[in-house]
């Protein structure tokens, strides 16, 4: 017969500092240096109740490297598994990089606030993305199409570096072709078989139609792009309410302990890393 001391830790929440076990099933090869990796946990049971909202990240560790965050870049609605597209840019991603379809490395998750997807349902959409800042914005955008009859239009802008440096070239060329859809890349530099807009992602506004009346406008891109985008925006009249985007930061913990995604009174990690201008604006030397 059990104890008080058994009952208690029986009924003691999960350590949320414990990484899982997730195995890769699938490789894909994004650009020279970014993979798209499907997983799923090892554990059946974390594998089937595992759910989160577009917008949110994981932690990712790999034995003797370290851990580093990354956003689920896939559907919550394909059940079982997840993706994760991640850059190759140091010891960890390096490690991560050199990973089989087959082989192993550990999650903890998910984390975060996401998108706020029940102020965007009814709303016309338009997504604003710049380099590997595609990949959350890539689960939202999977999430809307699967249930296209609750949103209005969807507008993409997306800009990368070159022409090689475009990302999920297959998933843009499939959303250029839905319904009510609108898909404009461009390039900061072309190359000679280029035929496509070249030019930061703002040039783009001229080519487009869309009104700030019923849109929500969805960011993600590297940080020196967002002042820019956003200023443009509000010239447009969209409200500071209107424009939501992520912000990047040294999440540690993932549950605000460590202090280490500190935004004035807030944390990355648990109040974003989703946040509308308005709430960026108050944030102290941020904007």
């Amino acid at each position: 017969m059990e104890n008080r001391a058994q009952i208690l830790m029986r009924k003691m929440v999960a350590n949320v500092y414990l990484p899982h076990a997730v195995k890769i099933k699938e490789i894909k090869d994004e650009t020279a240096d970014i993979k798209t990796f499907t997983l799923y946990f090892k554990e059946e049971e974390l594998r089937n109740k595992f759910t989160f909202r577009p917008g949110q990240f994981v932690l990712v560790s790999v034995f003797n490297c370290g851990e580093a965050p990354f956003s689920i870049s896939s559907s919550p609605e394909v059940a079982g598994e997840f993706q994760l597209s991640i850059k190759k840019a140091g010891l960890l991603t390096g490690e991560i990089d050199r990973c089989k379809e087959g082989d192993e490395i550990c999650v903890r998750g998910p984390y975060g606030n996401g998108f706020p997807l029940e102020q965007l349902y009814g709303k016309n959409l338009l997504f604003v993305g710049g380099g590997i800042g595609l990949a959350p914005l890539r689960s939202l955008i999977q999430y809307v199409f699967a249930k296209k009859s609750d949103f209005g239009t969807i507008t993409i802008l997306y800009g990368a570096r070159t022409p090689e440096d475009i990302v999920f070239k297959e998933d843009l060329d499939n959303w250029s072709r839905e319904n009510d859809a609108e898909v404009l890349i461009t390039v900061d530099k072309g190359s000679p078989e280029w035929k496509g807009n070249t030019g930061p992602v703002t040039h783009l506004w001229e080519k487009m139609e869309i009104s700030p009346l019923n849109t929500k406008v969805v960011i993600c891109g590297p940080p020196a792009m967002i002042p820019y985008v956003v200023f443009d925006l509000l010239k447009m009249d969209f409200t500071e309410e209107d424009i939501i985007s992520t912000l990047e930061r040294n999440m540690k913990c993932g549950v605000g302990k460590c202090g280490h995604c500190t935004l004035g009174s807030k944390f990355a990690c648990i109040d974003g890393p989703v946040f509308t201008y308005k709430e960026m604006k108050e944030i102290p030397f941020l904007i």
